[in-house]
């Protein structure tokens, strides 16, 4: 199979080195920048990878643009923060033309918390559609929760990708303000309602699927920040919808 990374970023100088080391196993590596002012797209086109500018447009939308650039049908797409294990490389490669009926392949995604890897708390195994057909498939979503939507047979592949997330939980609060925003404005032009008790009892029940349902525990001093984050979350995206519908 003749294969085309692609990586969107921004500002990914600290991580887009990696990502792209992880997917050198692929025939073209392709990204995407929305206007990066540090050291990514200096650094992506020292490592051979080509480099299309392009202003932002929303997540599914910016990796529907990577894909269409791409030189092969078959896309591998990754964000900045990811990387692939030799192990999901190993299993990618094995696949031939011949025996591919599959219009795309799943593969587990294991997180990096505050310096821990996560395998609980409802992150993991989190399996994700990242290696697709373009002609049979595309990225769908139109703020926040972007996911690839095949025609076809899903198939499954063995082997991680490494998601490497917040580093701390100050960085944490600040993706949560912004994909609350995001997900609340979703929310809000979807026509759906938000009920005054939901943003007080949801968190209740979303901390308690993390921490105990999905055993968040076992995460030790992370599963539990995890699981209340998860309910600050929702907390805020109800919050935001209420006062998105009142204006």
């Amino acid at each position: 199979m003749r294969i085309t990374a692609t990586i969107i970023t921004h500002d990914e100088e600290e991580n887009i080195a990696r990502a792209i080391r992880s997917v050198g196993f692929c025939d073209e590596v392709l990204v995407v920048d929305s206007g990066s002012t540090d050291r990514t797209v200096a650094i992506a086109r020292s490592l051979g990878a080509k480099v299309i500018g392009r202003d932002w447009p929303g997540y599914a939308a910016q990796k529907n643009f990577a894909a269409e650039q791409a030189r092969h049908d078959w896309i591998l797409s990754l964000d900045a923060d990811e990387a692939v294990t030799p192990r999901l490389a190993t299993s990618i490669q094995l696949l031939t033309p011949a025996a591919v009926r599959c219009a795309g392949y799943d593969f587990p995604r294991l997180a990096r918390y505050c310096g821990r890897w996560i395998r609980h708390s409802g992150w993991y195994p989190d399996r994700k559609i990242r290696l697709y057909d373009r002609t049979r498939g595309r990225w769908v979503g139109k703020y926040v929760h972007e996911s690839v939507h095949v025609d076809g047979e899903r198939g499954h592949l063995d082997g991680d990708l490494l998601h490497y997330t917040c580093d701390s939980i100050e960085a944490h609060r600040a993706n949560l303000e912004r994909y609350t925003d995001l997900a609340a404005r979703d929310f809000h032009e979807s026509g759906r309602r938000v009920g005054a008790l939901r943003p007080l009892l949801a968190p209740a029940h979303s901390f308690v699927k993390a921490y105990v349902l999905q055993l968040g525990f076992l995460d030790g001093r992370a599963g539990m920040t995890i699981a209340r984050m998860a309910a600050l979350y929702v907390y805020l995206k109800y919050s935001k919808a209420r006062l998105l519908a009142r204006r």
